[in-house]
């Protein structure tokens, strides 16, 4: 996958993060795959939790070329040494049309004979997705949120959408095997919502979205491709039609959340 410089073999030698401008809590690289050391570091994680703040505080690192992400890692899978990561497996998500990699998806997993609708209509500029993110993220964290033992992580990304592909995540793999392809996708709502990835656990993702739906058919045009993304969503969910999960799930909703069996 092309990539950026890779800052972040530089906080071998500084884990304060002096050298890029940061302030960082004390942490580790990971560079642990499914086939052994990586050539260099995946990602930084903290070793503590993640408390309110913590994200703002990171704001420095993107001008190193180090974009936040929030790992969960009490949910029984441990942390990111522990995820099975590929990076050598995956593509780039620029080589891929988010449209198409959809369209793909709903053929295989829709009933059969539902036509693809085709992508949702993107909603006008509305907040600032960096702000949105932030902002969400702070209450995610606090006391009593729904994360379990997250951790403050730091990759090196152009874009949010990225992140997955970055590390080489296979969470969705029973899904998808490439996990670029659905950061094209990521890519892709990124430029029509708004959206951010602010946390990553073993098997799912929660987005950020700045400017969600606002209304019943454009929740459902959106849900249409959420199901495509990840089937899971309806199929073990607590809405089992498009429409009901349009409703809860995507209309005006400012987090969008995604889990892969």
């Amino acid at each position: 996958m092309a990539t950026l410089p890779n800052p972040l073999p530089k906080l071998a030698a500084d884990p304060s993060g002096r050298s890029l401008g940061l302030r960082l809590p004390a942490g580790a690289l990971v560079d642990t795959t499914d086939e052994g050391p990586w050539h260099e570091p995946l990602l930084w994680c903290a070793d503590g939790r993640a408390l309110p703040g913590g994200w703002a505080a990171l704001e420095p690192a993107r001008r190193a070329g180090l974009l936040p992400v929030i790992l969960e890692t009490g949910d029984g899978h441990g942390g990111p040494d522990r995820w099975e990561l590929v990076p050598g497996d995956v593509s780039y998500p620029g080589d891929h049309d988010a449209e198409e990699v959809l369209a793909e998806y709903w053929e295989e997993h829709a009933a059969e004979g539902a036509p693809w609708p085709g992508p949702a209509e993107p909603v006008g500029p509305d907040r600032d997705p960096d702000t949105t993110a932030a902002g969400l993220v702070d209450t995610l964290l606090e006391d009593g949120g729904p994360l379990k033992e997250p951790r403050l992580a730091l990759v090196p990304a152009r874009r949010s959408a990225d992140i997955p592909a970055a590390i080489g995540w296979t969470g969705p793999a029973n899904h998808e095997s490439d996990t670029a392809r659905l950061s094209a996708v990521l890519r892709s709502w990124e430029d029509r919502f708004g959206i951010r990835l602010v946390a990553l656990g073993f098997d799912h993702l929660l987005l950020s979205v700045a400017t969600p739906p606002t209304t019943p058919a454009a929740a459902e045009a959106v849900a249409a491709e959420h199901f495509a993304f990840c089937p899971d969503n309806i199929h073990q969910g607590t809405a089992p039609t498009l429409r009901a999960y349009a409703e809860h799930q995507v209309l005006n909703q400012p987090m969008w959340h995604f889990w892969w069996d």
